[in-house]
């Protein structure tokens, strides 16, 4: 449904794509992780038809996003990592005017207005004005706005940004009715792992660049043992010193030392009684996917500047 092949784009000096490629089935939920500066929105954009990526293609439902944008526009429902209602309007106010923009009127877009607003939830809050609802019945109206017209693909940036907890879980629920329900095609934007843990398949970007793509236990699977975090005063003196004793490949990431080891809870005291001086701590635990970036990129998921 979607087909993303060798894209790449650049602002200036700043390679924010570079040769990204990736197919994205009918029906797959598909999540595209990354720190703030990895790429996600620049990829975002140009899947929405705002933005001509430098070279490549993406394509939509066979459409190509570049040469058929209108095409394409009518296969998609967007929803922005800001809201785009007009808070001074109701909600159902909001929603006629997004049907009228898709050609949709009378009894046919008032029965969808009224499906779409029951389905999220706040068919109750329908002549309310946008700017008196919270922040998670406003998302819950934005998802309205986007599925108005009953799009095959539905493209999130950051779907979750500002909710609580309670709020992102319902955003979640209805995302998983949805696809479910209407069979509808996902892909979204998003820097929590956890959000990342519920897609079927999911993307990693770092510095505009794909360093990872299958499912969330198969990326944690390939780490390949129990991942093992030490506290140290010489970080690359301990490296060493593991490496050497035990035949692993130890990391410094950041001051720590990181490394892999299968059954880690019976090697770590062998660990500690070789190098007792040198440890300050150990964490150890099962891979997650901050491990698998770590492992992709050798340095951990943080934020970078847009």
């Amino acid at each position: 449904m979607i087909e993303v092949a060798s894209l790449s784009h650049s602002y200036g000096a700043t390679r924010a794509l570079d040769d990204v490629s990736f197919v994205v089935a009918p029906g797959e939920l598909f999540g595209l992780l990354g720190p703030n500066g990895g790429g996600k929105t620049t990829l975002f954009r140009a899947l929405a038809t705002m933005l001509v990526p430098g070279t490549g293609t993406a394509r939509v439902g066979g459409r190509d996003a570049e040469r058929e944008p209108d095409a394409v526009r009518r296969l998609l429902g967007v929803v922005f990592q800001s809201p785009s209602l007009d808070g001074k309007l109701t909600v159902e106010e909001n929603l006629r005017h997004q049907g009228r923009l898709h050609g949709m009127h009378g009894a046919t877009l008032r029965a969808r207005i009224a499906e779409m607003l029951d389905r999220v939830g706040v068919a109750d809050r329908a002549r309310e004005r946008v700017e008196k609802l919270s922040g998670g019945l406003r998302r819950r109206v934005d998802l309205a706005k986007g599925m108005l017209h009953a799009p095959e693909v539905l493209l999130l940036d950051e779907p979750t940004t500002g909710l609580d907890p309670g709020a992102r879980r319902e955003v979640w629920d209805y995302l998983g009715e949805l696809r479910a329900r209407e069979g509808v095609t996902i892909l979204l934007t998003t820097h929590l792992m956890e959000e990342a843990e519920r897609c079927d398949r999911i993307g990693i970007l770092d510095a505009g660049r794909l360093v990872a793509l299958d499912t969330p236990d198969a990326l944690k699977a390939s780490i390949g043992g129990d991942v093992f975090v030490l506290e140290t005063k010489d970080a690359q003196a301990l490296a060493r010193g593991i490496g050497e004793r035990f035949s692993v490949q130890a990391s410094v990431v950041e001051g720590r030392v990181r490394f892999e080891r299968a059954e880690g809870a019976a090697f770590l005291p062998r660990l500690v009684e070789a190098f007792p001086e040198q440890i300050d701590s150990v964490t150890l635990g099962k891979p997650t996917l901050e491990d698998v970036f770590v492992a992709r990129t050798g340095h951990r998921f943080r934020s970078r500047n847009p």
